[in-house]
């Protein structure tokens, strides 16, 4: 009998399902999230009939065949893309992504990461950084004397001083784009990875063809949707316990082959 393993790898699914929701769930409030999803894939078979079978000397073949199969496995956790509502903030460095792209920042190691949340901030140096204190390529530094900053739907960044009517421009932010947003890898802290499943980088200005715009004064809310959070919490809930019900109807059958005399 293989239903107690077929059964523990569906409850274990549904762990994984669950595990997943309250990743979402936490996230609620994170800037420029994107909710998971997991998916899953029925695993091998065991082919005790192959269709096709010729049964008989006439030729006649089975239609059907007899294939058992040996349960279910994860296939993969992905991202569901789809863009977050806008929250105005009013700050001068905070800015949100309509559309596709990717504000790219500096690691201390060198290597480039890639976020859409945009509450950026000043460095000590004047530097505009992330949150964490990572630069934003590429790489704007704001002078001490400046009154304010604007920054327009293009990503150019313009400072304006006191006794000075025009402002001075400082330098334009630039987004990235991946073939296969799905494959980024995700490494905490709203930072994302190149990897050989996105495709290599490509990189632009926004409001070119294929990229976003920006919004100052504005921040992109998490995508997860609570509603459809808690539907699958439920499901997958419903899942598991008819898992383990089959786990029991299995032990039982065990048992009273066991006790046959």
């Amino acid at each position: 009998m293989k239903a107690l393993q077929i059964a523990a790898t569906g409850m274990t699914a549904q762990q994984m399902r669950v595990d997943v929701v309250s990743h979402n769930l936490a996230n609620m409030s994170t800037t420029g999230f994107n909710a998971r999803r997991a998916d899953f894939a029925d695993l091998m078979y065991q082919q005790l009939a192959r269709p096709g079978t010729v049964t008989a000397e006439d030729g006649t073949m089975l239609p059907t065949g007899i294939q058992l199969g040996m349960g279910v496995r994860p296939a993969a956790v992905s991202v569901v893309l789809s863009q977050g509502s806008l929250s105005q903030t009013g700050g001068d460095l905070d800015v949100a992504i309509e559309g596709r792209g990717y504000i790219e920042v500096t690691l201390p190691s060198g290597a480039a990461a890639y976020t859409r949340d945009g509450s950026l901030r000043r460095s000590a140096d004047g530097e505009i950084v992330t949150s964490d204190g990572y630069p934003v390529a590429p790489g704007i530094t704001i002078p001490d004397d400046a009154r304010s900053i604007s920054i327009n739907a293009n990503g150019e960044v313009y400072a304006y001083f006191l006794n000075q009517t025009q402002p001075q421009l400082l330098g334009q932010l630039g987004l990235a784009s991946f073939s296969n947003e799905k494959g980024l890898e995700a490494m905490g802290s709203n930072l994302f990875l190149e990897s050989a499943a996105s495709g290599p980088v490509q990189t632009g200005t926004p409001g070119a063809e294929g990229f976003g715009t920006l919004r100052q004064g504005y921040l992109e809310d998490s995508s997860v949707d609570a509603v459809r959070e808690v539907t699958e919490l439920i499901k997958a809930q419903r899942g598991y316990e008819l898992n383990a019900k089959v786990l029991t109807a299995a032990d039982q059958m065990l048992s009273a082959t066991t006790q046959v005399r």
